[in-house]
C-alpha cells in the first residue's frame, strides 16, 4: 500500500543578481590613463633607445 503524502525538496532561493554588474564587468570600466607599470616601460625603452643612438 502506497502512502498519500508526497515528499516535496525545500531548496533555498538565492538572492537575485543585480542585473546592472554584468555590463559593467564586460566593459572592464576603469581609468582612461596608461598604467603606470605602461609608463614604465615605455621610459625604459625610450631610454634604450637613446643609448641605442648615441653608441652607450
Amino acid at each position: 500500500m502506497q502512502s498519500a503524502r508526497k515528499t516535496r525538496l525545500k531548496l533555498k532561493q538565492h538572492k537575485p543578481r543585480n542585473p546592472l554588474v554584468a555590463p559593467a564587468l564586460q566593459r572592464k570600466a576603469g581609468s582612461h590613463r596608461a598604467a603606470r607599470k605602461t609608463q614604465r616601460q615605455d621610459q625604459q625603452r625610450a631610454l634604450q633607445r637613446e643609448l641605442a643612438r648615441s653608441g652607450g
